[in-house]
């Protein structure tokens, strides 16, 4: 499954929808294996740009080459597969019928007992999908798109609806498979998911990527650092006076500090007042998302 071909090429990919330009020339290239969070706020582009992979649409400017080809193409070669986040499940078939059906549809397609195990669901293979819970009928669509054994797998929103341990398997089952070369590109509002399991994080704001690289990579663009202490009745604005200090919240018995200097603030609480239990942190990926994707401007210019 491995090649040298990138797996999706965006090269200066724009989109248009009368005065609203959703995507901004964007660039971006995937290779085989890779398992990439493609993340950014409502409005990003995100959704316009994985259309665009699926063929669904094409861009106003700028091309999309997936293995190296059309789009469209790909997905009917069975090469593109997707997971969303509804629709496309019929409620009186069973479990089981449903994936029987659309691996009729798939010349070769893997087995139907295989695709209900790897997605965790053999167990509720004779249940209605109209019965089945939402996280059930999500790893419903999982199996639906494992069935032409494809090698870009595209994900939105994939674990929505699923228990801890639900999402802990899906996510098992993703690396397993990038392991043996199938790549997997994945928007989520889960950041964790993007954290732990991702090998690059991607970020759009204003249909344009801002950040790329690996999780660690994108944390350490978000300046700064953390100071969590248990501290009773702070004095909030005396602590926002130190140097460096950018945001103080109070929850509870307990004072963070956001700074540029949290040497500065550890010792201000330590000789100042009676806070104990301290702890200083680096920015996690949360805090870089707000930092690289916040968007003072107007809403509207983008979708």
């Amino acid at each position: 499954m491995i090649e040298s071909t990138a797996a999706v090429e965006l090269d200066g990919i724009t989109k248009t929808f009368g005065p609203v330009r959703a995507v901004d020339g964007l660039d971006l290239r995937i290779n085989p294996g890779e398992v990439v969070a493609f993340l950014g706020p409502n409005g990003a582009g995100k959704t316009t740009t994985i259309d665009m992979l699926l063929g669904l649409s094409h861009p106003t400017s700028g091309t999309v080459k997936v293995f190296g080809g059309d789009a469209r193409r790909a997905v009917a070669l069975g090469r593109v597969s997707a997971v969303m986040q509804t629709g496309g499940l019929l409620k009186d078939f069973t479990v089981r019928e449903t994936v029987e059906l659309t691996a009729s549809l798939f010349r070769p397609a893997r087995s139907v007992d295989e695709v209900l195990e790897r997605a965790g669901i053999a167990d509720v293979a004779d249940r209605l999908v109209g019965k089945a819970s939402g996280g059930q009928q999500q790893r419903l669509r999982f199996a639906l798109a494992l069935v032409p054994d494809p090698d870009l797998l595209i994900l939105d929103e994939p674990t929505t609806g699923m228990d801890v341990q639900g999402r802990r398997d899906f996510w098992d089952a993703i690396r397993t498979d990038a392991a043996r070369g199938r790549t997997t590109v994945f928007a989520t509002h889960y950041l964790e998911e993007a954290d732990a399991y991702a090998d690059r994080i991607v970020l759009v704001r204003r249909g344009r990527v801002v950040a790329d690289g690996t999780a660690a990579e994108i944390k350490s663009l978000a300046a700064g650092r953390t100071v969590r202490a248990t501290l009773r009745a702070p004095d909030v604005e005396a602590i926002t006076t130190v140097p460096g200090v950018d945001s103080v919240d109070v929850r509870g018995d307990s004072v963070i500090v956001h700074g540029s200097d949290s040497d500065a603030v550890a010792r201000y609480l330590l000789n100042h007042t009676d806070a104990r239990d301290l702890e200083v942190t680096s920015r996690n990926l949360e805090d870089a998302f707000m930092a690289l994707t916040g968007d003072p401007e107007p809403e509207g210019a983008h979708a």
